[in-house]
């Protein structure tokens, strides 16, 4: 499968600079993978497609102050993208700068332009295109929560006057480089609502990583390598997708971090048919890549954004909702002047 064929052109004014007020003012597209049909509506209308009993899966994760600043001993500066805890105090990075390497000692910084905080850290590995694993000499997320800063992704140029927008209301559990962009268009009233209706809803962890930010290099989709990321499932939200599946009732993944989640918690192929689709308690790193020709096994609904060419996101959504409707969604998306990518409008997919 080529890479090249998740590519497509956007007009730059498409990419959504800052969040629409109040959050569920964004636009929604709704796609019907049975018959073909788009429609165009408001998040504010989202109850209007769900049922009672639904099963909302959100993803719970809070954007850290990732980005931090740093000064090697010949004083040239250095920035670095914290993406996944391996100890409390190491962890993999994306550097910026010149020749750092193995060894080399990094004081960081208040700020880009800012004086030495007392932290140093130390490169103990290198990987391919600016991954490091870092040490430092102190525990890293009270670290970054003085130091650091909260990355926007690199096409946003506009700083954000309240970072608490770019969180979703529901965010918990600090771990990720970045948000979880398709639950940034619920409010606690449209949640309400829905709870109302009889819509149920369930929380799981996934840290946002580098696959977020990095296109597929690769021109053959199945020779890319997938980072981990860490993701986590309980038991009780296990329980609750069990019984919603056991009752016949639609799993709804807000996001493609949801997604990943359950379908990595998916029981193997191994269990009996009467139990396909059901998941267990999961929590560790999963490396899942999904493009066209994946088997979902759990995920019967989609919300999304609109994401970016070659991006494993665009990908994991073409699986799920069929490349052919999926492109011409997008057109239409294009043609109809919907905002992309993070603070974009969304998707829901049927």
């Amino acid at each position: 499968m080529k890479t090249a064929d998740f590519d497509y052109r956007l007009p730059p004014e498409l990419i959504a600079q800052t969040p629409v007020e109040p959050r569920d003012a964004s636009r929604l597209m709704v796609v019907d993978r049975r018959t073909g049909d788009v429609l165009h509506r408001h998040f504010r209308d989202l109850p209007g497609f769900l049922r009672s009993g639904d099963l909302l899966v959100h993803n719970e994760s809070r954007v850290i102050p990732a980005r931090l600043f740093a000064r090697k001993l010949t004083g040239a500066k250095v920035e670095i993208l914290l993406l996944r805890r391996r100890a409390d105090d190491t962890w993999e990075t994306l550097v910026r700068g010149k020749r750092v390497r193995a060894g080399v000692p990094l004081a960081v910084l208040d700020g880009p332009d800012g004086s030495p905080v007392g932290a140093e850290a130390e490169v103990i590995e290198e990987g391919e295109r600016g991954l490091r694993v870092l040490a430092f000499d102190r525990p890293v997320l009270p670290l970054a929560r003085d130091a650091g800063v909260t990355p926007l992704p690199p096409y946003i140029h506009r700083p954000l006057e309240d970072a608490e927008r770019y969180q979703t209301v529901y965010s918990r559990t600090p771990g990720s480089a970045a948000a979880p962009t398709a639950g940034l268009h619920f409010t606690p009233g449209l949640l309400n609502q829905l709870r109302d209706s009889g819509v149920q809803s369930a929380f799981v962890t996934l840290h946002v990583g580098l696959d977020t930010f990095r296109p597929v290099h690769e021109d053959r989709v199945e020779d890319h390598l997938m980072h981990t990321e860490y993701c986590s499932l309980t038991s009780s939200v296990a329980e609750q997708v069990n019984g919603a599946k056991r009752a016949e009732r639609r799993i709804v993944a807000v996001g493609t971090t949801s997604v990943r989640v359950l379908e990595s918690a998916a029981v193997g192929p191994q269990t009996p048919p009467a139990r396909a689709g059901f998941v267990r308690p999961f929590d560790g790193a999963t490396d899942l890549f999904i493009y066209p020709g994946y088997d979902f096994r759990v995920v019967d609904v989609l919300i999304t954004n609109f994401h970016l060419p070659r991006s494993t996101l665009l990908m994991l959504v073409a699986a799920f909702a069929g490349k052919e409707l999926l492109d011409r969604a997008y057109a239409e998306a294009i043609k109809r002047r919907y905002r992309f990518y993070s603070f974009g409008d969304a998707m829901l997919i049927l």
